[in-house]
């Protein structure tokens, strides 16, 4: 074992040599536990290492490691009961699964039955994964969503609102009325449906809670998808912070997840791209490299929104872009020309 090779400390050393000095201290702990300590007569004082170098008492920061470290041991979901709108795929079925295994108890609410009932079966424990047929265009069906999670299991403490469409390719001057209304249906609608009726129970229930509604990056800029579904989503950008600003008091947090380009059924089939193209286009304009977007990303947003480590934060559009929109980059301008190209009849 190589020698520990220790000074004495000047008198009135400053704030770095105190620094020094602690560090110095724990070595010697850990010395002393492994039965490593110089011996006296090895021409050092024990007497003095002891009196200038021994760790001085920390009991703030052990009462914060030792909360840490229970946090860390804990499910970040452990006996909370979340609602998903659209989890029967995509970044809904992710966020299922990552829920689950934080131990939370599932509601997946979607139109998809065959696929949502088979997602339910598969997650583990048996019983903690329940489906329902859930349209969001029908209030009444999202408000039997939230009714079905406490009916099964007792309380609601997080709607995960990600039921969306793309809707319509057209651009603004070719949008036909008719399918800007059926894009707002879904996306916007059926949005303030989960807020209300999940907002109700959380607040009758008088213990808060956590809603997350899915944006997008066109909630933050424009380009990022066509006219109707760029105004959805930034419509509910808007909506999360109303609600936020109305249910705080309540003890309800509402944010917004909002992804950049992910390769799930929705985006691949809304924009005529496989998921191999969708991918490989947001890689090559997103800012950050060396990482590629997948619903398993914006699940972990969500489930941190959904914790309690975001337990202050309300009212945040958290943007899952790798800096894209921060600095900007062409991917607006080539969708557009994407979407140009399908609506003129070209690959």
């Amino acid at each position: 074992m190589p020698a520990l090779a220790v000074g004495r400390p000047a008198d009135g050393a400053d704030s770095k040599g105190r620094l020094g000095r602690t560090f110095v201290g724990h070595v010697v702990s850990h010395l002393e536990q492994e039965g490593g300590l110089p011996r006296d007569g090895d021409g050092l004082d024990r007497g003095e290492l002891d009196e200038d170098y021994k760790t001085p008492p920390y009991p703030l920061e052990s009462r914060e490691h030792r909360a840490e470290i229970a946090m860390a041991a804990k499910l970040r979901l452990e006996g909370k009961v979340a609602v998903i709108t659209g989890g029967a795929s995509g970044i809904g079925e992710a966020a299922a699964r990552l829920f689950a295994a934080q131990g939370a108890s599932i509601v997946i609410a979607d139109i998809q039955d065959t696929l949502g009932r088979s997602v339910a079966a598969s997650i583990s424990p048996p019983g903690s994964c329940t489906y329902i047929h859930c349209d969001v265009r029908e209030e009444l069906q999202v408000a039997a969503a939230v009714s079905c999670a406490i009916d099964t299991y007792g309380r609601i403490d997080v709607m995960f609102s990600n039921a969306g469409i793309v809707g319509s390719l057209a651009g603004v001057l070719d949008l036909e009325l008719a399918d800007l209304d059926a894009v707002l249906a879904v996306n916007l609608r059926g949005t303030a449906a989960a807020i209300k009726h999940a907002g109700r129970a959380m607040v009758a229930a008088g213990t808060g809670g956590s809603i997350i509604c899915t944006a997008s990056v066109a909630s933050v800029q424009a380009g990022y998808g066509p006219s109707g579904y760029c105004v959805t989503k930034h419509a509910v950008h808007g909506l999360m912070k109303a609600a936020a600003g109305e249910l705080g008091e309540k003890g309800v947090r509402v944010n917004c997840v909002s992804p950049f380009g992910v390769a799930t059924p929705l985006m691949c089939g809304g924009v005529g791209l496989s998921p191999e193209d969708v991918e490989k286009v947001s890689c090559e304009a997103a800012v950050l490299k060396g990482a590629v977007l997948r619903t398993g990303d914006v699940a972990a947003a969500a489930l941190f929104l959904a914790s309690d480590e975001s337990a202050f934060i309300s009212g945040h559009n958290l943007v899952v872009d790798g800096a894209t929109t921060v600095v900007g980059t062409g991917l607006g301008f080539a969708l557009q020309n994407h979407f140009a190209r399908i609506r003129s009849g070209g690959a």
